[in-house]
């Protein structure tokens, strides 16, 4: 099976290639991503720990799902895809905020993404995939901020940025 490749792509979101995605992250190049948060109506977010395998952040916390766009495909139809590969459903999604952040990893490889973030509403039980989601909760985001605050470690690196950086724009209960 051929692995899957990532979307180059300039500060201005444009395409400017395609690359196996290890070797991007190898190479820390900048490449196209999205983060979907799912809320409930109690104004919870599902979170997901990553499964124990996973090649960086095994075991941590982070959003609903989070992935890499494939050539053709939209920032809502890959969040759609991915939502039901990771957690086994899907909802409509709205493309809100986008932004660039780089994250560097202990074993060497380093996350540089535009990260597209996307919202959506669920009120069930997902359907984890084993082999993607080791566990799975809701939490009120108050919850989760004073959480990363007292325990960081327990979350990725990417979750943090965004929940730091744009905390205002996620925060659906104003």
């Amino acid at each position: 099976m051929e692995e899957e490749k990532v979307i180059l792509v300039n500060e201005n979101d444009e395409q400017i290639g395609t690359m196996p995605k290890m070797e991007a992250h190898e190479k820390a190049l900048l490449h196209r991503a999205f983060s979907v948060f799912v809320f409930n109506d109690k104004n919870e977010l599902m979170l997901q720990q990553r499964a124990a395998h996973k090649y960086h952040s095994p075991l941590l916390w982070t959003n609903t799902c989070c992935s890499h766009q494939r050539v053709g495909e939209t920032n809502i139809e890959a969040g759609k895809r991915r939502l039901m590969e990771e957690m086994g459903f899907v909802v409509e999604l709205e493309d809100t905020i986008s932004f660039i952040y780089k994250a560097p990893f202990d074993n060497g490889l380093t996350e540089h993404e535009f990260d597209h973030v996307l919202i959506g509403y669920y009120n069930d039980v997902p359907k984890i995939n084993p082999d993607e989601v080791a566990s799975w909760k809701w939490m009120h985001l108050e919850a989760v901020k004073n959480d990363i605050l007292e325990h960081p470690e327990l979350y990725t690196e990417w979750f943090k940025i965004i929940f730091d950086k744009f905390y205002e724009h996620i925060n659906i209960s104003k």
